[in-house]
């Protein structure tokens, strides 16, 4: 299918623009007008949504319909966890790496550079391609608002996001799902020296609720983390006020339900017995989703990989993406694995082939039959 044109020096020279623009999450302009200018060069219409009055960023999503936008979308997202400002590429037996005091970027560039590519030589070689729909989103690194509020033609039946660190031949098909929680405990202050017996110890409170919540792995489908405890104003005074923030993984949303519910109960009976009260918030950062072997995003993957002789790696993963907001919209959504090895670390690389190998995938996907 692919002709003497198609170049990974091209391919490669692309990915290098993109990760040496700086764009941490809220940020994305600058990688939104690079994106736009690259897609209006090949006579196409990129826009940008309003998601930045949601996100509170310099950018929204830019969105690209080819065609009439078709009936699926290709998505990768802007930011990145940690600045690539200053980046110094280092290019060594085919593979990319920065020069060891910054993060490369190839999460999620390589995605960007993936779909910008795929989408130019197709153009550029007046192959036969199929309607589709384009998007880059914001902030996936940190609320994903971007795919939270993308929003997509309602033709849009399934999508494909290119942004996981499994090498190519891997791909997402389900995860699971993760709530961030907070528990503010409040006792009562008193001099710790004069009248202790006065006082309720908030630390008290939650050591004693948390000691009967089991964290770690708790069985194959369920996470349970304790992140951060912070409370007390000083050694000589009962601690009045604590805050006790975690997360829960599971596969199942019910499950995460009920283990909040679980906290809950723990705490309740700490503050009944020792006076006190309590309050716990929580929030879903993203739900979980399963793409079943009977969809079409699902053997429209298996296709792509087999026509470019890799072998089909499915896997059921403990992360979250920007493709968990899409399936959580009825789009059922898998996620390439692009090889963006030890991400957000500054020994973060790529291998080039691992850049062409996406890009031929995507190819496969864009092009009509």
């Amino acid at each position: 299918m692919y002709n003497d044109n198609f170049s990974t020096e091209r391919l490669t020279n692309i990915f290098l623009d993109l990760a040496q623009i700086d764009g941490l999450c809220g940020q994305e302009k600058s990688v939104a007008d690079y994106i736009t200018r690259f897609l209006k060069r090949l006579n196409l219409s990129p826009y940008e949504d309003d998601v930045k009055k949601y996100s509170g960023g310099n950018s929204g999503n830019i969105i690209c319909h080819i065609g009439s936008g078709g009936d699926r979308v290709f998505l990768s997202h802007m930011d990145t966890a940690r600045s690539t400002r200053n980046l110094k590429p280092v290019i060594h037996n085919g593979t990319i790496r920065s020069d060891g005091r910054t993060v490369l970027g190839v999460d999620n560039r390589a995605g960007i550079a993936t779909l910008l590519y795929a989408v130019e030589y197709l153009l550029e070689n007046k192959l036969p391609v199929r309607d589709f729909t384009l998007a880059f989103t914001v902030c996936e690194e940190s609320t994903m608002d971007g795919a939270r509020y993308l929003s997509l033609n309602n033709g849009i039946k399934m999508g494909f996001v290119f942004d996981s660190a499994f090498e190519p031949g891997h791909f997402i098909h389900g995860t699971c799902g993760a709530v961030s929680f907070t528990v503010s405990v409040y006792g009562k202050a008193s001099h710790s020296g004069l009248a202790p017996e006065k006082g309720i110890s908030a630390i008290q409170i939650a050591a004693q609720a948390l000691s009967k919540v089991k964290v770690g792995k708790i069985n194959e489908h369920t996470i349970i983390n304790i992140g951060t405890i912070h409370g007390g104003s000083a050694i000589n005074v009962v601690p009045e006020k604590v805050k006790v923030r975690g997360e829960i993984r599971s596969m199942d949303v019910n499950t995460i339900e009920n283990t909040i519910d679980t906290i809950r109960h723990e705490f309740n009976n700490v503050v009944e017995r020792t006076g006190g009260s309590f309050d716990l918030d929580y929030i879903w950062d993203f739900k979980p989703y399963y793409v079943e072997k009977n969809q079409p995003t699902y053997y429209e993957a298996i296709g792509a990989l087999e026509r470019v002789n890799l072998k089909p790696f499915p896997v059921v993963a403990w992360s979250g993406s920007d493709a968990n907001y899409l399936n959580e919209n009825e789009i059922p959504t898998i996620n390439f694995g692009i090889g963006a090895r030890n991400p957000h670390s500054n020994d973060e690389y790529i291998e080039i082939d691992d850049l062409k190998k996406s890009t031929q995938i995507a190819l496969q996907l864009m092009m009509s039959d």
